[in-house]
């Protein structure tokens, strides 16, 4: 779906008290070329009193990626996914959401999307399958459908043998499997997921990740927010770093762990025991480094490694404010 085009208007900060000042129009061209987005997000800012929440937040979301959002405890993420959810207003700054805006038109978003917050309620005198006909029914899904929706989710989301379990005899896995599968009951192009895995034990997370790739590859498009930051690497083709409300970098993992790395380093250690570690900026410049050592060097190379960052590295850097 390409995204509409839109009227350039000017982002006025509601709250004058703030200090605040964005005044650049809001456009809806991708970010990056030919990319089709099914989320687009420009300037987004959220300002309660003197504290902002979120600030000057621009990301697209590619159709059928994985897009993971990563930050410390009130970094902003819940409140980002909160107003593409149509659950909140922004102080300013403009989104679409499945080609609509989620402030103007939220019932059009609503219909496209599916939400799961970091804490979803669940009525546990219920049983699993009523519970998804509960949901169903508030979509207005037609009941005819019902017979097979309900059984076909609880398949999807392995809890076809707990149809009917009541809701509050599940383990925490069960129920976030369960509140997935509420997120689905309308078949929504757009997943949001507001850490998902918080409060699951290994296990859980590793069947949670194969869930969310297998609905990736039926062509759902997810957006999720996540601390477990060595899942997100392996599992989202796109991430995005926010702290302090400020989104930080943007991109695929590898670029991410550039963008705020300070790009690769390589250790040396040398024939007479010492060791150095240098700063390359790509591929060629550490070979152009090996070949500078080797020919004007007086001591021998005897080992010359790439040091490595992770994600989760990385995210220790940032809530120290090591990396600005």
């Amino acid at each position: 779906m390409s995204l509409p085009p839109q009227p350039a208007a000017p982002i006025e900060v509601l709250d004058s008290g703030t200090g605040l000042s964005i005044a650049s129009p809001v456009s809806f061209e991708a970010l990056q070329p030919g990319v089709e987005a099914v989320v687009s997000a420009r300037h987004l800012t959220k300002v309660y009193g003197p504290l902002t929440a979120l600030h000057d937040f621009t990301i697209d979301i590619p159709r059928g990626s994985i897009y993971g959002i990563i930050g410390p405890n009130g970094a902003g993420k819940s409140t980002a996914f909160s107003i593409l959810a149509t659950l909140l207003q922004p102080t300013a700054g403009a989104a679409l959401v499945c080609g609509f805006d989620p402030t103007s038109n939220p019932k059009a978003v609503r219909k496209r999307m599916g939400y799961m917050p970091d804490v979803m309620g669940v009525y546990e005198r219920l049983t699993v399958a009523e519970y998804l006909q509960f949901h169903a029914a508030a979509y207005r899904v037609p009941r005819s459908e019902w017979a097979s929706l309900v059984p076909g989710l609880l398949e999807l989301v392995d809890l076809d043998v707990k149809a009917n379990s009541l809701v509050d005899r599940l383990s925490r896995g069960m129920k976030q499997r369960l509140s997935l599968a509420r997120a689905m009951v309308h078949d929504p192009e757009l997943l949001i997921l507001d850490e998902p895995a918080s409060g699951l034990d290994p296990r859980a997370r590793i069947e949670f990740r194969q869930l969310l790739v297998a609905l990736q590859e039926m062509g759902k498009t997810i957006l999720i927010s996540s601390h477990i930051l060595a899942e997100l690497q392996q599992m989202c083709s796109d991430i995005a770093v926010i702290e302090a409300g400020v989104l930080l970098a943007s991109g695929s993992p590898d670029s991410i762990i550039h963008q705020l790395g300070n790009g690769r380093s390589v250790k040396v250690s040398f024939d007479d025991g010492t060791t150095e570690t240098f700063s390359v900026t790509d591929t060629a410049d550490q070979a152009s480094l090996l070949r500078r050592l080797v020919n004007d060097d007086e001591r021998t190379v005897v080992e010359f490694t790439e040091l490595t960052t992770d994600l989760e590295g990385l995210f220790l850097q940032i809530t120290q404010g090591i990396v600005q």
